[in-house]
């Protein structure tokens, strides 16, 4: 049986959760998120807490599908309320980033400014050269700084480009005249 799976799921008050048949919707200050339900997986509410339940346990899939619908509707649960964050640094001499409304200007380098266009429910602050990207979705803004954190990743030998916050980065020595 799933650990994660078995776990109840806890609901902060002023959060609304509706089961359908193959879908949760759960909506709270911040916004409102759907999670689909994959076959074999059913979800109930009593009370302030959502339990997750599997008719099959004998195949891998159904097992793995329990644990992966729980995680989702707790993560959903905490985007509604609390929302998420990734934060990402410029290291380098000239890299900057300015944000536009919905559009992130990026100097990294390049004989030429990136522009990336941000997704709905997706917003992106910068503070000198830290870029916070923030939402409700978890795997959405996990993405976005993903993608953005791709258009100069860090180099090994001076540590310049884009990293997370808490990343670590290896040091290489260079070449031995």
């Amino acid at each position: 049986m799933s650990r994660i799976g078995k776990q109840p799921i806890t609901i902060p008050a002023g959060v609304e959760v509706s089961v359908a048949a193959n879908s949760v919707t759960i909506k709270g200050s911040k916004g409102e998120l759907t999670s689909p339900l994959f076959p074999g997986v059913t979800v109930e509410q009593e009370g302030n807490v959502l339990s997750v339940f599997c008719s099959d346990m004998k195949t891998k899939k159904t097992k793995s599908f329990y644990g992966l619908v729980r995680a989702l509707l707790a993560s959903n649960v905490t985007g509604v309320t609390k929302g998420f964050e990734k934060k990402l640094e410029l290291r380098g001499v000239g890299y900057r980033a300015q944000s536009q409304g919905k559009k992130l200007n990026l100097a990294l380098g390049f004989s030429h400014p990136v522009e990336y266009l941000l997704p709905e429910g997706v917003e992106a602050a910068v503070e000198k050269s830290i870029i916070t990207v923030s939402g409700i979705d978890k795997q959405r803004v996990g993405q976005v700084a993903a993608e953005i954190r791709a258009f100069r990743p860090p180099e090994p030998y001076k540590g310049k480009g884009v990293r997370y916050v808490d990343e670590y980065v290896a040091m290489k020595e260079g070449k031995k005249a």
